[in-house]
């Protein structure tokens, strides 16, 4: 296997419940909870600034209306993020990606970016947020570990930045998955944690590939597959489940 330096605890969009997800002030949440390592989705604004988002539309984390891909950074920079969640969070904005690195690297914590394209734009985002997160942590002993649904945007991520890794996200673990994870040059694949058996664990393991599992909100669960050699455990439940 390929060296792995992340932490087995992973809060899942920042503190993702607790706060509105993909926000600095989620981040900051999970960071007082005791978590040293996020996923956040990353997306492209109409204009290539590399933000966090996870829905192609803005309706239900914004105070917007229509496709993220349509406006412009400026015009996003001025939305609500927070509102939507609870008034205590009312007019908290989106953050850039070169944010939440900023906040991560003062931190000493990890970062899972997952690549969330705009349909059509899947190997340009790839390609965008690969490179910007190469500059981003330039220096840093541990790079952000790249993940997406989508094989094209990996693809284009591998070619523009193959020293960064990646991971395969997957619903259900398909019969090719390791097939998938040589052709995109991945060290891991991370699935949703309802479908997962223990022998689907022990069988990624076995063949070198690290298993991480989204989004186990139970703590009993979350124990077990750590116990049988998943990685990482991506949480919405950082209030619940103890972060190491």
């Amino acid at each position: 296997m390929k060296a792995w330096h992340y932490p087995t605890h992973i809060a899942h969009r920042g503190a993702g419940k607790l706060a509105p997800e993909n926000t600095l002030a989620a981040f900051k949440l999970g960071y007082a909870h005791g978590y040293r390592m996020f996923e956040c989705d990353v997306k492209l604004s109409g204009d290539g600034v590399a933000y966090l988002m996870h829905d192609a539309t803005l309706e239900r984390t914004t105070d917007g209306v229509g496709s993220a891909a349509d406006w412009a950074w400026c015009d996003l920079a001025q939305l609500d993020a927070g509102v939507w969640h609870s008034a205590a969070y009312a007019g908290e904005p989106l953050p850039t990606l070169r944010n939440i690195a900023a906040f991560v690297r003062a931190n000493d914590c990890y970062l899972n970016i997952e690549i969330k394209p705009i349909p059509g734009t899947e190997a340009h985002t790839g390609e965008s947020i690969a490179n910007l997160a190469a500059q981003l942590w330039a220096g840093a002993a541990v790079p952000p570990l790249l993940s997406s649904f989508s094989e094209a945007a990996l693809e284009a991520a591998y070619y523009a930045q193959p020293s960064i890794s990646r991971a395969l996200l997957v619903n259900n673990i398909p019969s090719d998955w390791q097939t998938k994870l040589d052709r995109l040059a991945c060290v891991a694949l991370d699935c949703n944690v309802m479908f997962l058996s223990d022998d689907e664990v022990k069988q990624v393991t076995a063949a070198g590939f690290r298993l991480l599992t989204y989004t186990c909100n139970d703590a009993a669960r979350a124990a077990h597959l750590l116990s049988l050699g998943v990685a990482g455990v991506i949480t919405d439940a950082v209030d619940v489940i103890l972060a190491n």
